[in-house]
């Protein structure tokens, strides 16, 4: 079986999405630097791990990349834009497979369209109002009360979440056979 210990990064989440060609390519590039911090960190370690998984997450409309709101006006600015249109949720993964002193590197990224509903100037004040929008990337959670702005989705529900679990497993499983004879 698996024995997991969750060990977040001390990566600073400082990569410039604009120097970027595509937002997919931004987050596995983040995601990839969270992991090899990780990595880094444990290399020395006499249990190093077999596995590390570095994940990000970002929202895009119209070519601008959304990230987490800074305050309460900027996370405004973001669901007010998302109003009654539809956005993208990126999530890019980074698996590092210990193979002896080395990394192997599996990297994907997952994206999911989400719809959102028609929001009154009132309606995401209150939201914002919960605190619940300063952790997320596109300032809502799909998992809470952000929920509620949602009119559909296209794609993986746990990637809008911010990690994409059906697409992990798949390469977890491959990983496994590989690890387990």
């Amino acid at each position: 079986g698996l024995q997991l210990t969750i060990l977040p990064s001390e990566f600073e989440e400082n990569l410039d999405p604009c120097s970027y060609s595509h937002p997919s390519e931004f987050v596995m590039a983040t995601a990839h630097k969270k992991a090899d911090e990780v990595a880094k960190r444990l290399v020395s370690s006499v249990s190093a791990p077999d596995l590390i998984i570095g994940a990000d997450t970002c929202v895009t409309l119209s070519g601008q990349v959304y990230g987490k709101p800074k305050d309460h006006e900027d996370a405004f600015h973001m669901l007010n834009k998302f109003s009654g249109k539809g956005h993208d949720v990126l999530t890019g993964v980074c698996l590092l497979v210990r193979k002896e002193m080395d990394w192997k590197e599996i990297s994907f990224c997952e994206t999911t369209t989400v719809q959102f509903a028609k929001l009154s100037s009132e309606t995401i004040k209150s939201y914002i109002a919960t605190g619940e929008p300063f952790d997320k990337a596109g300032g809502y959670g799909i998992q809470g009360l952000g929920g509620t702005l949602v009119e559909a989705i296209h794609g993986d529900y746990y990637n809008v979440m911010g990690f994409p679990l059906h697409r992990f497993c798949f390469h977890l499983a491959k990983i496994m056979a590989e690890l387990v004879p």
